[in-house]
């Protein structure tokens, strides 16, 4: 598995704590930046994370800013992508089993360190359930082709 990662500014410290956490869970990910604190705009990190994704060239993406919020409505532009942001465990592990997420957008300035160590291993850990919400993401594929 290959992760895309990527934050703005606000979540730059986060993402490095992350890139620690995925390095004890053996998961190889791709760093697309920001490298520091200097301001930048979280939809080129967003998009840049959801285009690695959609495209194949990573399973799965995480996407970081201040709230998780505006990271996550980038990420989803892209065609194939359903961003999720999760706050807890329940939220990420629902966005894998039912609604099949491949990019998770996390808040950094908005959660616990101890809370996203939790939120990545629940998102790892869930799979998408398939049956009758297989039909509800057929009809999140159609939306995005009447675009």
């Amino acid at each position: 598995m290959k992760v895309a990662i990527g934050a703005d500014h606000a979540g730059y410290e986060t993402k490095e704590k992350i890139k620690r956490v995925l390095d004890e869970m053996g998961i190889e990910y791709e760093d697309l930046g920001t490298y520091s604190t200097e301001p930048v705009d979280y939809p080129d990190f967003g998009a840049a994370v959801g285009k690695k994704v959609a495209s194949g060239e990573a399973d799965e993406g995480i996407v970081i800013c201040g709230s998780g919020i505006g990271i996550a409505i980038a990420a989803n532009k892209i065609k194939g992508i359903r961003a999720a942001q999760a706050w807890n465990e329940e939220t990420a592990r629902l966005a894998r089993q039912h609604n099949n997420a491949n990019v998770l957008a996390i808040g950094a300035r908005v959660l616990p360190e101890e809370e996203i160590h939790k939120i990545l291993k629940a998102w790892f850990k869930a799979k998408f359930e398939g049956g009758r919400h297989t039909r509800r993401i057929e009809k999140i594929k159609q939306l995005e082709e009447q675009q």
